[in-house]
């Protein structure tokens, strides 16, 4: 992690993560959790056991009403000085049927309070933020930033790229890739993701770690699993 200017204005400076940093943190957390808790590592992270781990770092009420906020906003992570972060989840989200979106919003928000707490706990970076009538700083999460967030808004990208990486950590990823070439004698490239093949792993992901397709497919494009067009690959795969 390094330091960057805050071009959003909310710091004078920012932490900047490479993915992989990201990935490597996600990754102990979660091993760490279910070793923890189970004795072993096993897919998927299940629903309650991302709520347990939120919990441990803030306050969370996973059914408020959001209907009220701009947009469709499914989650909102409030950082308020002197207190553990408020992570509030829209009652939209209740359904069984809605248990996948459930997931990535939990998650999502988890981003936000693993990575982005400190900053608001800093008094030198938060001065500017947490003028005398304003006590805290909501992070409202629509549906089209929880999972693939512009660059351009540094909070909900890491947020983002934290979700993918919590629900769908590399090292089982790489596994669950490297076992799907095998199986079908697959070439070592990169899989195209409108493919036959491409839209087969994307499901089995999406199966193993109980997520929705969409989410899946962000995320193997993003570790370059797959790729937008056929091209040789000298990674991992």
């Amino acid at each position: 992690m390094k330091w960057v200017p805050d071009r959003t204005g909310r710091f004078p400076r920012r932490p900047h993560y490479q993915p992989d940093a990201i990935d490597a943190q996600c990754e102990r957390l979660v091993q760490r959790f279910l070793i923890k808790k189970y004795g072993k590592v096993e897919f998927p992270f299940k629903t309650e056991d991302i709520t347990v781990l939120i919990e441990e770092r803030a306050e969370l009420d996973s059914c408020v009403d959001l209907s009220h906020e701009e947009g469709e906003v499914e989650g909102v992570t409030e950082f308020r000085l002197g207190r553990r972060p408020l992570v509030s989840i829209s009652d939209r989200l209740s359904g069984p049927h809605l248990e996948n979106r459930l997931r990535t919003t939990l998650t999502h928000e988890f981003g936000h309070v693993y990575f982005h707490q400190f900053m608001f706990e800093n008094t030198g970076q938060t001065a500017s933020l947490f003028p005398e009538e304003q006590k805290a700083h909501r992070n409202k999460c629509n549906r089209a930033n929880i999972e693939r967030a512009a660059e351009t808004d540094w909070m909900e990208w890491q947020a983002g790229y934290a979700c993918g990486a919590i629900l769908m950590p590399a090292a089982a990823l790489i596994e669950t890739a490297q076992a799907f070439r095998r199986r079908n004698q697959l070439p070592f490239s990169n899989l195209v993701v409108n493919s036959d093949t491409g839209r087969a792993l994307i499901e089995l992901v999406a199966s193993r770690f109980q997520t929705s397709k969409e989410a899946a497919r962000i995320r193997l494009l993003k570790k370059e699993v797959l790729t937008d067009a056929a091209v040789p690959s000298a990674g991992l795969f």
